[in-house]
């Protein structure tokens, strides 16, 4: 029935703005700081409104992690996806973490940065999510570090292991730094760090930070969020500098 169909889509909007606003409160509170009492505070609800949607905390945080993944998936991983296989896709998964960041997504910066140090020593069933999440990514990293070998882009002995490694440490040092002292600089910084790990001869700079919940990356390489030029990675990749 009609008056059934709206029940059932507004619960689920609301259900939605639950977990989005849990997932900001985690990279403050950690998920375990995650209440029924506080969500209901920020999102000016009954605690038993917030409760009627969750049956525990763990429901609640599995929720909340689930959230997480999807919009880091919008945010970073499918403009990488968007762009030309290997090397670029690398740049752009990088560029787009960093601009996630810029954005301030989440007040705490990186849901799962903070969340994988917080749960790592935790058994059970977030843990295992959080672990999921960040296998998955460093699995897609090292498949873009296995076509640009294959593209030739990157040194016939380069350690795939190694550089999904290196990459991983500098958006990971990124995310803190810039959570830390709230200095676009350092993901200026990290950006070059990239690309000049990469062999790519060229420096970019920091897109100009904007606040508007509306941004979303480009689905394209060569643009930040807010229009200004990024550098187009496969543009200034020389493969024949490279033994194949």
């Amino acid at each position: 029935m009609p008056g059934e169909r709206k029940q059932r889509a507004d619960g689920e909007r609301t259900r939605e703005a639950i977990v989005r606003q849990a997932v900001s409160l985690a990279t403050l509170d950690g998920l375990e700081g995650l209440s029924i009492g506080n969500l209901a505070g920020t999102l000016d609800m009954s605690k038993s409104g917030v409760y009627a949607h969750f049956g525990s905390k763990q429901e609640l945080q599995l929720a909340t992690v689930d959230e997480a993944g999807r919009i880091f998936q919008a945010e970073v991983i499918e403009p990488a996806l968007a762009a030309a296989p290997g090397l670029a896709q690398l740049v752009a998964l990088c560029d787009a973490f960093f601009d996630h960041l810029m954005r301030r997504t989440f007040p705490g910066g990186c849901f799962f940065a903070g969340a994988a140090l917080e749960m790592g020593t935790r058994p059970g069933p977030v843990k295992e999510q959080i672990a999921a999440f960040q296998g998955g990514l460093t699995a897609l990293i090292r498949q873009f570090i296995l076509t640009a070998l294959e593209q030739h882009e990157l040194p016939a002995g380069e350690d795939a292991d190694a550089l999904t490694f290196e990459l991983n440490g500098i958006i990971l040092a990124a995310n803190t730094n810039f959570v830390l002292r709230e200095d676009p600089a350092a993901l200026n910084m990290a950006r070059n760090v990239v690309r000049r790990r990469l062999a790519i001869t060229t420096t970019t700079t920091a897109p100009t930070p904007t606040n508007d919940p509306k941004s979303r990356p480009s689905k394209r390489l060569g643009k930040r969020p807010d229009g200004t030029a990024a550098v187009d990675a496969s543009a200034h990749i020389t493969p024949s500098t490279h033994n194949s």
